[in-house]
């Protein structure tokens, strides 16, 4: 119904902010992380909006970018996880470290929201694993999910993984090269290693 509200931003609140909108003040339910992007209270802000409808309430949710609010859509599509639990994954991950921990099966990330536990996490990375590429941005576009990418690159998370870091931060550190499987794990492994320095 409504693609997205543009107009003053009104009020900032724990977990809702009002957009003001020719004299019709609009509340949205955000994200934490949206909290902190917005700008100062009389400026403008465009929030990209989901209307959530049940029996007994009519919900709107914002989100500072498009990608955000697909995200969301695709979590609350999961089964076990509603609007809040979506904007619960969404206010400790980013929608780039959403799609990273996805991609690499990283459930430990996801489960750092709260109310998420590790089954849940589970799910959501079974449910949106082959769905995550449909908003993929450029950035991400050549990370390929582990079950297709090569024995190297699952062997190079796992050496990652056992020296404390998180399959996420692992594939992020891999993104943009060009790995083969007749590439030796070492050689990749110290080039992930001299790319983490410099995140």
């Amino acid at each position: 119904m409504y693609s997205y509200i543009s107009g003053e931003l009104a009020e900032v609140n724990e977990d809702t902010i009002v957009v003001d909108n020719h004299g019709i003040g609009y509340e949205c339910h955000v994200p934490k992380s949206v909290i902190y992007q917005l700008p100062a209270i009389g400026d403008r802000v465009k929030i990209y909006t989901y209307l959530y409808v049940r029996e007994d309430a009519m919900q709107l949710f914002g989100f500072r970018t498009k990608e955000e609010l697909e995200l969301f859509q695709l979590l609350i599509g999961v089964n076990g996880i509603g609007p809040k639990g979506a904007l619960a994954v969404l206010g400790v991950l980013s929608a780039q470290d959403l799609k990273f921990a996805i991609l690499a099966e990283d459930a430990k990330a996801i489960a750092t929201a709260p109310g998420i536990g590790s089954k849940t996490a589970q799910r959501v990375i079974i449910d949106l694993k082959d769905k995550i590429d449909q908003i993929a941005p450029a950035g991400i576009s050549g990370v390929t999910p582990l079950a297709g990418g090569s024995q190297v690159k699952s062997d190079v998370i796992d050496a990652m993984t056992s020296l404390g870091y998180s399959a996420s931060e692992a594939l992020r550190a891999m993104e943009g090269m060009e790995i083969r499987d007749d590439d030796r794990v070492e050689v990749i492994l110290k080039e992930v290693l001299r790319k983490m320095s410099f995140l």
